[in-house]
């Protein structure tokens, strides 16, 4: 990373087994459950999908780049208003605990890019709080938390 960019980084563990999360990042059934409303397809790698959140009435396309099964799910997006590479990497910590990375790179080093890049910040630790209630729990926090 270049010292005039910024980027997210962000992890947690999920007392889940590392296939389990895989397919509730890449499903979009699964991911209805606790992030999106609706996804226009399942994530596979050199697809172009459509993201919807009726809570917020907002839709975003994105650019699946590489999946590896278990491992990786990387796409483009504009979540923030800026185009940004977003990696969400798995690794097996045992047979029941998996450490979910997240990365979304990146925004310029200034007052706008730092508010941009705290906005992504706060949704990717929902983003993971949610994944953790959903599987640990099967408990989808999105629902009545958006507040109007």
């Amino acid at each position: 990373m270049n010292e005039n960019k910024i980027r997210v980084n962000l992890q947690m563990g999920i007392l889940k087994p590392i296939y389990d999360v895989f397919e509730a990042i890449v499903d979009p059934e699964k991911m209805s459950k606790y992030f999106i409303s609706k996804s226009s397809g399942r994530m596979e790698s050199g697809k172009t999908l459509k993201w919807e959140w009726e809570d917020f009435d907002a839709e975003l396309e994105i650019e699946v780049q590489k999946i590896e099964k278990d491992k990786l799910v990387s796409f483009k997006w504009d979540g923030s208003g800026v185009e940004c590479n977003v990696s969400i990497s798995l690794e097996k910590l045992d047979t029941s605990h998996t450490a979910v990375k997240i990365t979304e790179e990146e925004w310029n080093a200034d007052y706008d890019g730092a508010k941009k890049c705290m906005g992504q910040v706060e949704g990717w630790t929902h983003f993971l709080c949610c994944l953790k209630a959903f599987l640990e729990y099967d408990i989808n926090l999105r629902v009545g938390g958006v507040i109007k």
